[in-house]
């Protein structure tokens, strides 16, 4: 007997010779001969398909199961007339010869099927066969070529190539402070205006982004993240880093040159070191020593650039950046949010604290330290409610003086941090004083998409509000600040995986300054109402070439950057119809692996 055959008749024989072993005195009976037993038993012939149609077993049974499986798989087992199995009787070994020819029947009839299948796939049979070879030697290949078990390695490389060109007036002219004041083009600082802006910062350019994340998980729950990043987007040389209007900047730049040498690009820097684990089921404690508030929230509360891509900085931000200000340090914080069904709707609240790279990590007290005065640090909180569909969020952060990044992205005007919330300032007698100066954001966000992708498209919202405070604040100050967007996102446009975007808004500008002594306003040097405002507006295509390849041409248009700086520029030297506009066009090629 093959030795399948012999593998599929063993339960059969167990079960079978099982009363044998009942007890002694029965087992002795068994060599009396019962010619009429045997006779009854081979007569009847009455097979069962179930085990409840003998009368006389019981789950409680010691060899139930066995008997239930040779009925139920077999079909062999045969009962009395009277519909009982008598499994305490003792077993001539002519019903057990009996019994196992009839399951051996079955056993054929079953390897002969199996044959007859095995013969009719067996190409396909030999097809997956050489599928799980091939599969092998990839596993084996991967497991002795892979540098870690716990360690996954994801890259992304992202290529600019566009220029930006400004329009506008050309003249420019000095009034009031010139520290407050001065935002020329002209490196000589004799001229300013369009043509000063095209001359430093208007020429075509290709500039390059590269990360390189490593993400180690110990339990499958947590996440250490090792980002190494290096670009040339060199600042006070690129306008898409932000250098001339830092509106034009982009989320992609990134500037690795060696301080005191920016003209020296592709240093690999560690921009992010950051270890994130789960307390719980529902709260995530952030410990970082480089990392950044807006990674460690519980929810974003916005879609116009998920699945799509990231142009302006400014966009990218909800257009809420005093309140998500990319702030990058040394990081506590944790989250909480909510467990409920993927794509429902979930409560999460998040808060965090960032002391400004170069700060956290100084021993000085006079100057940095970790949750200190002089930290320069950001804290952030946020009440989110949201889910695949829709969602919203409030968020508050606090800014020490200098606060890194401070508002991000506005106007010249309104940005300007050497007047707006500096921690240094310079008194009467021409010595630094550090002063007590914060500020306090506001920032509601939400979002909306449909169903399914078509002519109606995603929706996001942002508004907020800035405040700041010092302790000497020179005139014409802009004391608080708005800014909002609306941004749209038409998924699936023309071919399935592309994407368009449009976005408009208004960055960061003053609503409110600081009043003018009586002094000034008879002078005319001070002004009481802002004359801030500008817009952004924002449109690119996705087009996603493969899964890992995306092409995205993009244009954008800033109407005013500079602010109330504008007027500076005004032909009648000190009125408010000053013109200033950047328009920029990019192609942005993206390659993921």
């Amino acid at each position: 007997m093959k030795l399948f055959q012999q593998l599929l008749v063993a339960p059969a024989a167990l079960g079978l010779l099982a009363p044998l072993a009942v007890d002694a005195n029965r087992s002795a009976n068994a060599a009396e001969l019962n010619i009429n037993g045997v006779s009854d038993y081979a007569a009847t012939g009455e097979q069962v398909t179930s085990i409840s149609q003998f009368s006389d077993v019981y789950p409680t049974d010691w060899a139930y199961q066995a008997l239930s499986n040779l009925i139920e798989r077999y079909g062999c087992v045969a009962g009395y007339p009277n519909g009982t199995y008598r499994g305490n009787r003792a077993m001539t070994r002519y019903e057990a010869a009996a019994l196992l020819n009839a399951c051996l029947d079955r056993i054929t009839e079953v390897t002969d099927e199996l044959k007859r299948l095995m013969k009719e796939f067996e190409k396909e049979l030999a097809i997956l066969k050489g599928r799980v070879d091939g599969l092998e030697a990839r596993v084996g290949e991967l497991e002795a070529t892979q540098f870690s078990t716990t360690t996954k390695l994801k890259g992304k490389t992202t290529f600019v190539m566009g220029a930006t060109t400004a329009g506008g007036n050309n003249g420019y002219k000095y009034y009031g402070t010139k520290l407050r004041d001065k935002t020329a083009f002209d490196k000589k600082g004799k001229k300013g205006g369009a043509d000063a802006y095209n001359r430093n910062y208007g020429a075509f350019t290709f500039n390059y982004d590269q990360r390189l994340v490593f993400d180690t998980s110990f339990t499958g729950k947590d996440k250490l993240r090792v980002r190494l990043r290096t670009g040339n987007f060199t600042k006070g040389l690129n306008a898409f880093s932000g250098s001339g209007v830092n509106l034009a900047a982009l989320d992609v730049a990134t500037d690795s040159g060696v301080a005191g040498s920016n003209r020296i690009a592709n240093n690999v820097k560690l921009d992010r070191l950051y270890y994130k684990f789960p307390i719980g089921k529902e709260f995530t404690a952030f410990v970082g020593a480089e990392a950044r508030n807006t990674e460690a929230l519980a929810i974003w509360p916005s879609v116009y650039n998920k699945g799509g891509a990231k142009i302006l900085d400014w966009t990218a931000l909800m257009g809420t950046s005093g309140v998500y200000n990319k702030e990058t340090g040394q990081l506590i914080g944790a989250y909480w949010k909510q467990k409920v069904k993927k794509g429902e709707n979930a409560w999460s609240v998040s808060a965090n604290y960032v002391a400004d790279s170069g700060n956290g990590n100084s021993s000085n007290a006079r100057e940095g330290g970790f949750m200190t005065d002089n930290s320069e640090a950001s804290f952030l909180a946020q009440l989110g409610y949201g889910g695949s569909r829709w969602g919203a969020a409030f968020a508050y952060r606090y800014g020490q003086c200098d606060s890194g990044n401070g508002l991000r992205r506005g106007t010249e005007f309104a940005k300007n941090n050497s007047w707006n919330n500096n921690c240094v300032f310079e008194n009467a007698n021409g010595v630094d004083k550090r002063q007590d100066s914060s500020s306090n954001s506001y920032a509601l966000n939400a979002y909306w998409q449909p169903e399914e992708a078509g002519w109606i498209p995603s929706v996001s919202l942002g508004w907020a509000l800035n405040t700041v405070s010092a302790d000497n604040l020179v005139e014409e100050t802009p004391t608080e600040s708005q800014s909002w967007m609306v941004g749209l996102k038409w998924d699936d446009v023309f071919l399935k995986g592309n994407d368009m975007g449009f976005a408009v808004g208004q960055p960061t500008f003053a609503t409110s300054l600081k009043n003018c002594t009586k002094a000034s306003k008879k002078a005319g040097t001070c002004n009481e109402t802002p004359f801030d405002g500008n817009y952004v507006f924002e449109w690119y295509y996705n087009f996603q070439v493969t899964d890992n390849i995306a092409i995205t041409p993009a244009v954008f248009y800033l109407s005013r950057p500079m602010g109330q700086y504008t007027s500076n520029l005004a032909k009648n030297g000190g009125g408010y119809d000053g013109q200033f506009n950047v328009f920029g066009g990019l192609v942005q090629t993206t390659f993921k692996f």
